[in-house]
């Protein structure tokens, strides 16, 4: 067998070098030949055992990968998801709405690897193309017409991706964070509008400043958000139970807050459309969606809200509060802190704008590692003109406290950990889950 990994070799298998951007397989050749590979895949070097020496054994990677792949993998539907946010949401929203519809679906990305209702972890968002294969493999064996793949820019560049054609391509938005390297950040997400088969799709969200540089001539070009897209969109209602709009001519009640996820759900209804699903039948599947863990989730509390979000950076923190505030209510609390040997000059930028923008905000913890708790804090709070907050180093006391101040249809917002399963603290990682305590507090 071919392996990646010199941990996992066995006695006669053949072990090939990868060469990552922190780790070099040739470093560990000699331990793969004293575990009894039998035959060495490498860029460069003589060894005491068959010895393949090839330019680049990524790439002998990926098209061994592709034609010992090639019939099987002809079995399923590749959709990938690209977008400085929403790819999260989009994939998971896409992967729930086919599975209603009882078309067979997985799910590659964040929060794991999902597969006939359950999640299991892996590597990163989007794993690298050894272990890609084997999740594929997975999603076909268990009979699966689909699987939706959240690509990162990160994962692009690393050529984790390498090889695979996808019958749809979902663009959500693009942000520069970086100015000096927006070209670079842009040119590389549009790589994976490049991997369209022929006859593929392309899904893009029009609204994006940056949509015309998706949509490549060579793909079927499909536009979503604005007014004069193929599947226009504009709102109705949104409340602390649902969402309600028009998608094209449709009116869409979804079971999820937040008007935002109007464009994460307009993606998966398009996708849903290429599969020949009847309008009818994508609406009434949408009403058994449920929220996204982590994910501006919601959970009703007497006439109040709590909502458990992943967002940890400015732009998401903004994005969170700005969508909080379109079905607000009663005041907003804001809950957040701050992750440990991570961007200090950020923290007091945090805190300025949560102060801002919250009508109350409880400062805490959030995997503080090896810094001090309150350091952190007093980071947040150092520059802050206003004084609309409370600083409770306990994560735990820190939600209760909120919730207890909650009243008169008020918004929680817990930010920062979303569907993060543990505390940072030092070198060890303790059980903690947002969504767990408050339903302690609330139950």
């Amino acid at each position: 067998m071919l392996r990646v990994d010199s941990r996992k070799v066995e006695p006669g298998d053949t072990f090939l070098a990868l060469t990552g951007p922190y780790t070099d397989g040739h470093d560990y050749v000699l331990d793969a030949i004293d575990k009894g590979a039998a035959c060495v895949i490498v860029n460069h070097g003589e060894y005491p055992v068959k010895t393949i020496v090839t330019e680049d054994t990524r790439t002998y990677l990926s098209n061994y990968l592709k034609e010992l792949n090639l019939e099987k993998i002809k079995k399923i539907k590749l959709i990938g998801i690209v977008g400085t946010t929403g790819k999260t949401v989009t994939g998971d929203l896409t992967c729930q709405l086919l599975n209603n519809l009882n078309m067979k679906t997985a799910l590659i990305g964040t929060n794991g690897f999902y597969l006939e209702g359950e999640t299991y972890k892996t590597s990163s968002s989007t794993p690298d193309i050894y272990e890609l294969y084997e999740l594929i493999n997975k999603a076909i064996d268990a009979k699966c017409e689909n699987i939706i793949i959240e690509i990162s820019s990160k994962a692009i560049k690393q050529r984790h991706i390498e090889g695979l054609k996808f019958d749809i391509a979902i663009f959500t938005n693009f942000i520069a964070h970086q100015k000096k390297d927006k070209d670079e950040y842009l040119n590389t997400k549009v790589e994976l509008f490049k991997m369209i088969k022929k006859g593929g799709y392309a899904i893009i969200n029009k609204k994006d400043p940056y949509y015309e540089y998706f949509a490549l001539p060579q793909n079927n070009n499909i536009f979503y958000g604005t007014l004069d897209s193929d599947y226009s969109l504009r709102k109705i209602k949104a409340n602390y139970n649902y969402t309600e709009f028009y998608l094209g001519k449709n009116i869409i009640k979804m079971p999820l807050i937040g008007p935002y996820n109007m464009f994460n759900y307009a993606a998966a209804y398009i996708t849903a459309k290429l599969m020949y699903y009847e309008d009818e039948e994508i609406i009434s599947a949408t009403l058994s969606m449920h929220p996204i863990d982590g994910r501006f989730e919601a959970i009703k509390y007497k006439d109040s809200l709590i909502i458990i979000d992943y967002a940890y950076d400015l732009n998401d923190i903004n994005n969170v509060i700005k969508e909080a505030r379109k079905i607000a209510q009663g005041k907003i609390i804001t809950l957040i802190g701050c992750g440990g040997e991570r961007r200090e000059e950020k923290r007091p930028l945090i805190g300025k704008l949560v102060c801002e923008n919250s009508d109350f905000v409880v400062f805490t913890s959030d995997n503080p590692r090896h810094e001090s708790e309150e350091a952190i804090i007093n980071d947040m709070t150092k520059d802050l003109e206003k004084d609309n907050y409370i600083k409770v180093i306990d994560r735990k006391e820190a939600i209760k406290k909120g919730i207890n101040m909650l009243e008169n249809k008020d918004i929680l917002l817990i930010l920062g950990k979303g569907h993060e399963e543990y505390q940072i603290v030092g070198s060890d990682a303790f059980p903690f889950k947002d969504r767990d305590e408050v339903m302690k507090i609330i139950k």
